[in-house]
Protein backbone atom coordinates (compact mmCIF):
# COMPACT_ATOMS: atom_id res chain seq x y z
CA UNK A 1 0.00 0.00 0.00
CA UNK A 2 1.48 4.02 -1.16
CA UNK A 3 1.64 5.96 1.66
CA UNK A 4 -0.14 9.06 1.45
CA UNK A 5 3.43 11.53 0.31
CA UNK A 6 5.02 8.88 -1.08
CA UNK A 7 4.70 9.49 -5.17
CA UNK A 8 2.65 7.47 -7.63
CA UNK A 9 4.66 4.55 -9.50
CA UNK A 10 3.30 4.53 -13.03
CA UNK A 11 4.33 1.28 -15.27
CA UNK A 12 2.74 2.21 -18.57
CA UNK A 13 1.80 5.75 -19.95
CA UNK A 14 -0.20 4.87 -22.60
CA UNK A 15 -3.20 2.32 -22.27
CA UNK A 16 -5.13 2.88 -24.68
CA UNK A 17 -8.35 3.13 -22.88
CA UNK A 18 -8.96 7.05 -23.90
CA UNK A 19 -9.10 5.80 -27.79
CA UNK A 20 -13.04 6.09 -27.74
CA UNK A 21 -13.32 9.27 -26.18
CA UNK A 22 -13.30 8.49 -22.79
CA UNK A 23 -11.14 8.48 -19.76
CA UNK A 24 -10.92 7.68 -16.01
CA UNK A 25 -12.14 9.80 -13.13
CA UNK A 26 -10.01 8.91 -9.74
CA UNK A 27 -12.37 6.50 -8.70
CA UNK A 28 -12.32 4.36 -11.80
CA UNK A 29 -15.31 5.47 -13.56
CA UNK A 30 -15.66 6.13 -16.80
CA UNK A 31 -16.40 9.74 -18.55
CA UNK A 32 -16.91 11.62 -22.03
CA UNK A 33 -13.16 13.06 -22.15
CA UNK A 34 -16.09 16.50 -22.68
CA UNK A 35 -16.63 16.00 -18.83
CA UNK A 36 -16.26 19.39 -17.63
CA UNK A 37 -14.52 17.94 -14.95
CA UNK A 38 -12.05 17.02 -17.28
CA UNK A 39 -11.85 20.18 -18.68
CA UNK A 40 -11.49 21.42 -15.03
CA UNK A 41 -8.51 19.43 -14.17
CA UNK A 42 -6.99 19.76 -17.51
CA UNK A 43 -6.92 23.47 -17.19
CA UNK A 44 -5.37 22.93 -13.92
CA UNK A 45 -2.88 20.78 -15.52
CA UNK A 46 -2.08 23.99 -18.06
CA UNK A 47 -1.66 26.37 -15.47
CA UNK A 48 1.00 23.45 -13.45
CA UNK A 49 2.50 24.01 -16.80
CA UNK A 50 2.83 27.31 -17.32
CA UNK A 51 4.34 27.47 -13.19
CA UNK A 52 6.67 25.42 -14.21
CA UNK A 53 8.10 27.52 -17.20
CA UNK A 54 8.02 30.08 -14.54
CA UNK A 55 10.56 28.16 -12.18
CA UNK A 56 12.85 27.40 -15.68
CA UNK A 57 13.42 30.87 -16.12
CA UNK A 58 14.47 33.79 -14.13
CA UNK A 59 12.60 33.12 -11.22
CA UNK A 60 13.23 35.54 -8.38
CA UNK A 61 14.65 33.00 -5.12
CA UNK A 62 12.12 34.70 -2.81
CA UNK A 63 9.35 33.24 -5.26
CA UNK A 64 10.89 30.01 -6.23
CA UNK A 65 9.58 27.64 -3.15
CA UNK A 66 5.94 29.25 -3.40
CA UNK A 67 5.91 28.45 -6.55
CA UNK A 68 7.26 24.93 -6.08
CA UNK A 69 4.93 24.31 -2.97
CA UNK A 70 1.80 25.51 -5.18
CA UNK A 71 2.57 23.16 -8.20
CA UNK A 72 2.70 20.08 -6.26
CA UNK A 73 -0.45 21.38 -4.79
CA UNK A 74 -1.82 21.80 -8.08
CA UNK A 75 -1.66 18.12 -8.49
CA UNK A 76 -3.73 17.68 -5.67
CA UNK A 77 -6.74 19.91 -6.72
CA UNK A 78 -6.45 18.00 -9.73
CA UNK A 79 -6.90 14.96 -7.71
CA UNK A 80 -9.81 16.42 -6.15
CA UNK A 81 -11.07 17.40 -8.86
CA UNK A 82 -11.04 14.43 -10.25
CA UNK A 83 -12.71 12.48 -7.73
CA UNK A 84 -16.54 12.41 -7.19
CA UNK A 85 -16.93 14.57 -3.56
CA UNK A 86 -18.97 11.77 -1.85
CA UNK A 87 -15.71 9.50 -1.84
CA UNK A 88 -14.80 9.82 1.09
CA UNK A 89 -11.65 9.74 2.64
CA UNK A 90 -10.28 11.06 -0.73
CA UNK A 91 -7.37 13.64 -1.02
CA UNK A 92 -8.88 17.35 -0.76
CA UNK A 93 -7.63 21.18 -1.32
CA UNK A 94 -7.92 22.67 2.23
CA UNK A 95 -9.34 25.93 3.91
CA UNK A 96 -6.05 25.52 5.22
CA UNK A 97 -4.05 25.51 1.91
CA UNK A 98 -6.33 28.93 1.10
CA UNK A 99 -5.26 30.57 4.15
CA UNK A 100 -1.86 30.11 3.20
CA UNK A 101 -1.71 32.05 -0.23
CA UNK A 102 -3.88 34.57 1.51
CA UNK A 103 -0.77 34.73 3.99
CA UNK A 104 1.80 35.15 1.25
CA UNK A 105 -0.51 37.68 -1.04
CA UNK A 106 -0.03 39.90 2.51
CA UNK A 107 3.76 39.12 2.70
CA UNK A 108 4.67 39.61 -1.33
CA UNK A 109 1.97 42.66 -1.71
CA UNK A 110 3.46 44.28 1.97
CA UNK A 111 6.66 44.90 -0.03
CA UNK A 112 5.33 46.43 -3.58
CA UNK A 113 4.29 50.23 -4.02
CA UNK A 114 -0.03 50.64 -4.14
CA UNK A 115 -1.29 49.86 -7.22
CA UNK A 116 -2.93 53.44 -9.14
CA UNK A 117 -3.66 51.86 -12.61
CA UNK A 118 -4.04 48.39 -14.00
CA UNK A 119 -1.33 47.10 -14.83
CA UNK A 120 -0.62 45.53 -18.00
CA UNK A 121 1.19 41.87 -18.72
CA UNK A 122 4.57 42.21 -18.93
CA UNK A 123 8.05 43.83 -17.35
CA UNK A 124 10.61 41.21 -16.28
CA UNK A 125 10.45 37.57 -18.36
CA UNK A 126 9.44 35.84 -14.83
CA UNK A 127 6.64 38.67 -14.33
CA UNK A 128 5.32 38.09 -18.06
CA UNK A 129 5.27 34.43 -17.59
CA UNK A 130 3.65 34.89 -13.90
CA UNK A 131 1.09 37.32 -15.69
CA UNK A 132 0.36 34.22 -18.44
CA UNK A 133 -0.20 31.73 -15.84
CA UNK A 134 -2.22 33.99 -13.64
CA UNK A 135 -4.44 34.38 -16.86
CA UNK A 136 -4.44 30.47 -17.35
CA UNK A 137 -5.08 29.90 -13.42
CA UNK A 138 -8.49 32.60 -14.59
CA UNK A 139 -9.55 30.01 -16.69
CA UNK A 140 -9.00 27.23 -14.75
CA UNK A 141 -11.35 28.91 -12.28
CA UNK A 142 -13.83 29.19 -14.61
CA UNK A 143 -13.59 25.47 -16.19
CA UNK A 144 -14.35 24.30 -12.13
CA UNK A 145 -16.96 27.11 -11.80
CA UNK A 146 -18.54 25.08 -14.86
CA UNK A 147 -17.97 21.67 -13.56
CA UNK A 148 -19.57 22.65 -10.66
CA UNK A 149 -22.78 23.65 -12.40
CA UNK A 150 -23.02 19.83 -13.21
CA UNK A 151 -21.22 17.93 -10.36
CA UNK A 152 -20.65 18.50 -6.60
CA UNK A 153 -17.42 19.62 -6.24
CA UNK A 154 -15.31 20.26 -2.77
CA UNK A 155 -15.84 24.25 -2.30
CA UNK A 156 -12.46 24.85 -1.14
CA UNK A 157 -10.53 23.72 -4.40
CA UNK A 158 -12.69 26.46 -6.38
CA UNK A 159 -11.88 29.05 -3.68
CA UNK A 160 -8.29 27.91 -4.05
CA UNK A 161 -8.45 28.93 -7.53
CA UNK A 162 -9.37 32.39 -7.06
CA UNK A 163 -6.86 33.07 -4.27
CA UNK A 164 -4.06 31.55 -6.20
CA UNK A 165 -4.84 33.86 -9.27
CA UNK A 166 -4.18 37.31 -6.45
CA UNK A 167 -1.27 35.50 -5.85
CA UNK A 168 -0.32 35.37 -9.25
CA UNK A 169 -0.58 38.23 -10.08
CA UNK A 170 1.27 39.74 -6.77
CA UNK A 171 4.23 37.88 -7.41
CA UNK A 172 4.59 39.08 -10.98
CA UNK A 173 4.77 42.26 -9.46
CA UNK A 174 7.41 41.29 -7.26
CA UNK A 175 9.40 39.88 -9.94
CA UNK A 176 9.31 42.82 -11.75
CA UNK A 177 10.20 44.56 -8.27
CA UNK A 178 13.11 42.81 -8.15
CA UNK A 179 14.36 42.89 -11.33
CA UNK A 180 14.49 46.43 -10.96
CA UNK A 181 11.90 46.39 -13.90
CA UNK A 182 8.72 48.84 -14.26
CA UNK A 183 5.71 47.97 -14.34
CA UNK A 184 3.95 48.55 -17.73
CA UNK A 185 0.47 50.43 -16.94
CA UNK A 186 -2.62 50.74 -18.65
CA UNK A 187 -2.86 54.23 -19.78
CA UNK A 188 -6.42 54.31 -20.77
CA UNK A 189 -7.31 55.59 -24.66
CA UNK A 190 -3.35 56.20 -25.27
CA UNK A 191 -3.61 54.76 -28.80
CA UNK A 192 -5.91 57.24 -30.41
Amino acid sequence: MRKRDEPVRLTRIYTGGGDAGETSLGDGSRVPKLDARIAAYGAVDELNSALGLVLAAQCPDAIRPVLERVQNELFDLGADLSVPLEREGRLRVTQGQVEALESECDLFNDELPELKSFVLPGGSESASRLQFARAICRRAEREALSAAQEHELNPAALVYLNRLSDLLFILARTANAVAGQSEPLWRPGSSQ
